[in-house]
């Protein structure tokens, strides 16, 4: 790490921003090594800008201090710089490895980001018992067994383990299900196990039925299928009508898998298809699976700061931080040649433990498959750019409805629920051009003593008090820090919003327009009110498009905050009094339980008793009666 020199301040040069910034990078540049690494620019808040990696850390850093051959993006990083810091590296190919990485810890600003980067599932076959059982697997692969995938989505894994079970008639119940059964469960009776749970089938003839199932994910089905036949014509002939019909339907069942396959590739094992499609300043990746030579399924995504970023380099770097996490296939094909490909190819095959070949395709059937993925791609980024357009129209429908300023980019609507005022609590969700921003949702405990219990004008007061208060702190450390919102939507009606206002009004918050939204007569959906400061409450046609999408909002803050009562209500209801006695941790607890048999006994015990309870030694057996007898 190197730090900016105190003694010289650009500031006092009258410079202009960018210039600055660049000043700054420049001071750094002597302590900077000729050798590969990544580098992170760093502004006065100790926030991480941007993250690079480099093969000459000092040349490649000398070009932000070029202000004027940078794009409009860069240049806007480059004026907030305060500091650089950097780590040094063996290879360059071990630097892309660490800027992936570093990107998807940090999340910089002014990088290209992979949001949605949730883990995918697997198909697993456990080893960990006689009789295996298949499943669905996701997160890390630390299960002992098989794994198969991944695939683009739990759906699709469903759909093919409920397929497979008609062919494969594996368990797939847990261990502790397993053995306590002392009969055959459903799943035996509707033919998709074999029951091993009470002996129904051997070990070996269990194991031959799981090898089977591993050569059929494994693309071996064509001999999977012989075998079968060869089968069912030998129970034929020695008059085993039962077997012989049982195999029959299994080979049905299998030939109904391998007909939703819409695409079964002969010339590829396992490949990932990459293709890329950019319009109108968006971009959509999408990225099919391809495995055993079956299509496990395909997803699209929409990095983030792409607008003035070129399409490969947004490649490189969905590249980079997607396999970071994950193991790359052998194959990966792509619909634009990438800028650093050679490179790409050696830190996955580094970072994987096996040959990675990166290949741009121009015929063929991998053509093919690279052409599906960008016809996907562009469908998907229409449809997200239909969406978008339609989401602004309602923004700006909101905006004339309320008479705001312009459109809203991030509307705050809350909700309380309780019952009788126990287990209260709070909840935010958030809304914008890109639809709801469910990262950005907030529940609130309410607690107050000076709340009475079924106040929902002083839950409302003590949620907004809290939210407000937060805003104001994080504009007080630093002007951008922030995140306030355009619009404030109340569920509640002139009682609420009276609440809500006063709340404002008590922390000097005079610029956020605030609206309570509450069922008309009868409780009737599609007649709601609405209640703005100094206007007659009114309700629109009920079938005004904005109703719809302000309905919507209200019912997801209805739907978020009931649910979290719910969770809330559910812990509090499987609490023992034991949990709020210091000292009394799970071990102890369980000790007391299984020598007094529940926690009321327990309450009711005296010293001596408790002082001979495994593990409870005077002073604990002290505290715990005191604490039940008012010690």
């Amino acid at each position: 790490m190197t730090d900016p020199d105190p003694q010289a301040d650009p500031l006092q040069a009258g410079m202009a921003p960018a210039e600055i910034g660049a000043a700054v990078i420049a001071r750094h540049l002597p302590t900077l090594p000729l050798g590969p690494g990544v580098y992170r620019m760093i502004d006065a808040r100790g926030e991480v800008l941007y993250v690079g990696k480099a093969r000459s850390l000092r040349k490649r850093v000398t070009s932000y201090t070029k202000t004027e051959a940078l794009s409009v993006r860069i240049q806007r990083m480059v004026r907030l710089v305060a500091m650089v810091e950097i780590t040094t590296t063996h290879t360059e190919a071990e630097a892309l490895l660490l800027e992936a990485n570093l990107i998807k810890k940090l999340q910089p600003p002014f990088n290209v980001l992979l949001k949605d980067d949730k883990s995918f599932p697997y198909i697993l076959v456990e080893r960990t018992h006689a009789f295996p059982r298949i499943t669905k697997h996701r997160g890390a692969r630390d299960v002992p067994g098989t794994y198969f995938g991944p695939f683009a989505s739990t759906g699709a894994v469903h759909v093919t383990l409920n397929a497979m079970s008609r062919a494969f008639p594996l368990r797939s119940c847990t261990d502790s299900e397993f053995a306590s059964r002392t009969r055959p469960c459903l799943q035996y009776q509707i033919k998709r196990c074999k029951a091993p749970c009470v002996g129904r089938i051997s070990e070996a003839d269990y194991a031959a039925i799981v090898q089977e199932a591993c050569d059929f994910l494994s693309n071996r089905n064509r001999h999977v299928l012989d075998d079968w036949r060869q089968r069912m014509q030998a129970a034929s002939d020695n008059l085993d009508f039962e077997m012989a019909a049982e195999l029959r339907d299994r080979i049905r069942a299998l030939a109904h898998i391998t007909q939703k396959q819409d695409i079964n590739l002969t010339e590829i094992d396992d490949a990932d298809v990459i293709a890329i499609h950019a319009e109108g300043g968006l971009v959509c990746v999408q990225i099919f699976f391809f495995r055993a030579g079956q299509n496990f399924g395909n997803r699209a995504y929409f990095p983030a700061h792409v607008r003035d970023v070129e399409t490969a380099e947004v490649l490189d770097a969905f590249i980079g931080q997607f396999y970071a996490t994950r193991e790359p296939p052998r194959l990966i094909l792509v619909s634009h040649a990438a800028e650093n490909m050679p490179l790409i190819e050696e830190a996955l095959s580094k970072h994987a433990g096996h040959r990675v070949e990166l290949h741009c395709p121009q015929r063929g059937i991998k053509r093919h498959l690279v052409d599906l993925a960008a016809d996907n791609a562009r469908d998907a980024l229409h449809r997200r750019m239909a969406e978008t357009s339609t989401q602004q129209q309602l923004l700006a429908g909101v905006a004339d409805l309320f008479g705001l300023e312009a459109p809203p980019q991030r509307i705050e609507v809350y909700d309380n629920s309780h019952i009788m005022g126990r287990h209260a609590v709070g909840a935010m969700i958030v809304a914008g051009p890109e639809g709801l921003r469910k990262n950005a949702y907030r529940k609130f405990n309410i607690k107050g003593e000076e709340i009475e219990p079924g106040d929902d004008y002083a839950m409302m007061k003590h949620v907004l008090t809290r939210r407000f208060q937060r805003l104001l702190k994080e504009d007080a450390e630093n002007e951008t820090a922030a995140d306030w919102p355009d619009l404030l939507l109340i569920d509640g009606g002139k009682g609420q919003l009276s609440a809500s206002l006063k709340v404002l009004e008590e922390l000097g918050v005079d610029d956020v327009p605030v609206v309570g939204i509450a069922k008309g007569p009868d409780r009737n959906a599609g007649r709601e009110q609405f209640f703005l400061p100094n206007r007659e409450p009114f309700m629109l046609e009920p079938r005004h498009p904005v109703l719809f999408f302000l309905q919507r909002l209200r019912d997801e803050a209805h739907r978020f905050a009931i649910g979290t009562h719910r969770a809330k209500r559910a812990k509090d209801q499987i609490k023992s009094p034991l949990d709020e006695i210091p000292g009394i941790g799970a071990a102890r607890k369980k000790a007391l339980l299984l020598h007094f048999g529940s926690a009321k006994a327990v309450s009711r015990a005296g010293l001596a008793d408790l002082e001979g309870v495994p593990g409870v030694n005077k002073a604990v057996a002290k505290r715990i009666y005191d604490h039940f007898h008012g010690g």
